[in-house]
């Protein structure tokens, strides 16, 4: 589990492709002071497991269906990526609650400064959208942010100093594709709402009026 708040950006070193699959090593600082083989790390909000590392640098192995579903296809050697540990059991939630399995992507639309701080308005698929709302959060490349606005086909967030000056939120431009993961409670909520309408779907009764009246009562 995450909460959003990036603890460093890092490096990626170099990319090992296989077939549908990758290596990718990222170079780290703070993120190096306490690692172990099996930890889980998010880069770019992607829940990814620590396979090897030295001094300066880790290791993790990333599958097809994380290619497929996020930008790490995209990363090259001397990109720069967002960086977050899983949160200790006495961790404080800075952020939200953040799986770190990427919902789907979006593409930026536009970035607008607004005296100190920039809008960044993001388009994605509808089956992404529809659990985004105003006022609520969302995980932008592993950055926990809040919703300001959403419409049909996209929504926004307004960034402040802080967060750009410690992301790579503000080096994107218009085009780019960024990692989403929506707020998972309403997944949640969605899934069980499901079953309960099924539930009571099957439970219903078949005896009508009508049927009643043919039958003598």
């Amino acid at each position: 589990m995450f909460t959003g708040i990036i603890e460093e950006v890092g490096v990626i070193r170099s990319i090992r492709k296989g077939a549908k699959s990758a290596v990718i090593t990222i170079q780290a600082d703070k993120i190096m002071e306490d690692i172990h083989l099996g930890d889980s790390i998010a880069m770019n909000g992607v829940c990814l497991t620590v396979t090897s590392f030295d001094d300066h640098s880790y290791s993790v192995d990333i599958m097809h269906e994380s290619l497929k579903r996020t930008n790490l296809a995209d990363m090259k050697a001397g990109s720069r990526v967002n960086l977050e540990r899983a949160m200790p059991a006495n961790g404080r939630f800075g952020g939200h609650i953040v799986a770190g399995h990427v919902d789907g992507t979006g593409v930026i639309t536009s970035m607008e400064k607004d005296d100190n701080a920039v809008w960044i308005h993001v388009d994605t698929e509808p089956s992404v959208l529809k659990y985004i709302v105003e006022k609520g959060s969302i995980t932008i490349d592993g950055i926990s942010l809040t919703v300001a606005k959403v419409d049909s086909k996209s929504f926004a967030v307004s960034v402040i100093p802080h967060t750009g000056a410690h992301t790579t939120l503000l080096e994107k431009k218009a085009g780019d594709t960024v990692n989403l993961e929506t707020d998972i409670i309403g997944k949640y909520v969605e899934k069980l709402l499901g079953y309960k309408a099924e539930e009571e779907k099957n439970a219903s009764s078949n005896i009508t009026m009508e049927f009643l009246a043919r039958h003598g009562f």
